[in-house]
């Protein structure tokens, strides 16, 4: 008893009882307590000493770097002693093995504890039930580091997939979604959706769209736009759960494109970016492609086979692979910056450049006329239908026509006329500007020094013709390139030169 009384006051824990600092202990399993520096700093001070962790590798995990004996250390953390306690120029250390999965080989971390009084029995309680702790924080830690590396992977592996559909991969695409997604692409046709948010809660948007898809559509971050969630269902329903999902929701969208055979995924992911365009002007935030006229259905169908067949020609000669991958890049090149392109199709920018040069150097023709991209963007579209379509292959050898032709027939000048015939509310030349503007390849400079005004008035124009026109026309793509095609419909613009037509 009187031992008791003479004992040195630096040995005591600031505890009464075991179950004041084991409570405390507990808490740290809490899930908004889980921190392993939190922990090893609440033992330090449990036991009124200094305390560290470090891994097999002797990194630094949590609490103070201590010098330790190098060769108790090896015997702790390979195995051959499972603790051990020294006095060590005038501090009291302890040394105990923490075991925890890993991908490293070694997997046995160690703590040590120092103080300078000896451990008691309820400081050496202390250290073991904090050891313990330690190994479960450990172990939940490498389980949701594992969790955030399966989903990065099933991440990864829904961008591989979209990236063969856009290049019409679809078979090497069916046989990855086989292993993990089974049956998702058991299908002819699908229906690409957009949504889009925020960068910063894009990775929830996309979260969430699996959740409404029911795991039956393929769902990825787009890697070209940071605030873009691609869907990708065969399900006919996915698109009113996504409209439900979306309407209401303060600055979500959803552009929705018609149904199209897997083989042509880009052009309906193109489909899908221009009626996200329309989503931002409608009330319930979102817009499927089908919802309005497109020029090209306002044209004779066998006559428009035949001139993009005619146009698309020179490219016959190439192997079947060679060709499809550039037409798949050219059309969404044509759709989209270079960058962004590449980044759909997960190829360098400079590679979505080369093979555009090639396809512009086959049509012997000039991608920095509006006038020639449009005109090439609807052939490349219309060959991807006309070669699933029955009309197409009912004349094997249809009479090729000008693009004059095509452009000429009534219903299209009306279409044409009707279109244009909305920026004519507005008070300003909004017509003449865009004309100018498209004339001079999209250069606002160019098209202010031939219209006599400041570049900014150009742009301005431009900008207002979007929400009268309910398309965009500073990002080149499809909604452009249907103003363009009015344009050329009515007369307001030139034809373009498309050699060996």
């Amino acid at each position: 008893m009187g031992g008791r009384a003479d004992e040195d006051p630096r040995s005591q824990t600031p505890y009464d009882t075991d179950s004041a600092w084991a409570g405390e202990l507990l808490d740290h399993l809490r899930p908004a307590g889980r921190d392993l520096r939190r922990v090893v700093s609440w033992l330090a001070h449990a036991v009124r000493g200094t305390a560290c962790l470090q891994g097999a590798d002797g990194v630094l995990l949590a609490g103070e770097r201590m010098t330790l004996d190098d060769a108790l250390v090896t015997g702790v953390v390979t195995g051959r002693i499972s603790s051990a306690s020294l006095e060590d120029a005038g501090r009291h250390v302890r040394l105990v093995a923490v075991r925890h999965p890993g991908p490293r080989p070694a997997s046995t971390g160690l703590l040590a504890v120092a103080r300078e009084a000896p451990f008691d029995r309820q400081a050496a309680e202390i250290v073991t039930r904090t050891a313990a702790v330690v190994e479960l924080l450990l172990r939940d830690r490498e389980l949701t580091a594992a969790g955030h590396r399966l989903r990065r992977a099933a991440a990864d592996l829904r961008l591989a997939i979209l990236q063969l559909l856009m290049v019409q991969d679809t078979v090497s695409a069916r046989r990855v979604a086989a292993g993990l997604w089974p049956g998702l692409l058991d299908t002819d046709t699908a229906s690409v959706y957009v949504v889009e948010g925020t960068a910063e809660e894009r990775d929830r948007l996309a979260d969430e769209c699996l959740d409404v898809t029911g795991g039956q559509a393929l769902v990825v971050r787009c890697p070209a736009m940071d605030g873009h969630v691609i869907v990708v269902s065969p399900v006919a329903a996915a698109g009113e759960r996504l409209r439900s999902f979306v309407g209401g929701r303060p600055g979500i969208f959803l552009g929705g494109s018609t149904r199209q055979s897997l083989a042509q995924t880009a052009t309906a992911y193109g489909q899908a970016i221009s009626a996200l365009a329309v989503a931002h002007f409608h009330p319930d935030q979102a817009a499927v492609y089908a919802e309005r006229t497109h020029p090209e259905r306002l044209m004779d169908f066998a006559a428009l086979c035949a001139w993009s067949a005619d146009l698309l020609r020179p490219l016959d000669t190439l192997p079947h692979h060679t060709r499809a991958e550039l037409l798949a890049t050219t059309r969404l090149g044509l759709e989209f910056t270079a960058v962004s392109a590449a980044k759909v199709l997960g190829v360098s920018r400079n590679t979505v450049r080369a093979r555009m040069d090639r396809v512009e150097g086959l049509l012997d023709t000039d991608f920095s006329d509006l006038t020639v991209r449009a005109v090439v963007h609807l052939a490349l579209n219309t060959q991807a239908g006309c070669a699933e379509s029955a009309a197409y292959g009912a004349d094997p050898r249809p009479v090729a026509v000008p693009i004059g032709d095509l452009l000429a027939g009534t219903v299209l000048r009306t279409w044409a006329q009707e279109l244009l015939g909305r920026l004519t509310r507005d008070g300003r030349d909004l017509r003449g500007t865009l004309r100018a503007w498209i004339a001079a390849g999209g250069n606002a400079e160019r098209a202010a020094q031939d219209l006599g005004v400041h570049a900014q008035t150009v742009r301005e124009h431009v900008r207002s013709a979007e929400p009268v026109l309910e398309r965009q026309l500073l990002a080149a793509g499809t909604d452009l390139y249907e103003v363009v095609l009015a344009l050329l419909a009515v007369g307001d613009l030139a034809e373009p030169a498309l050699h060996g037509t």
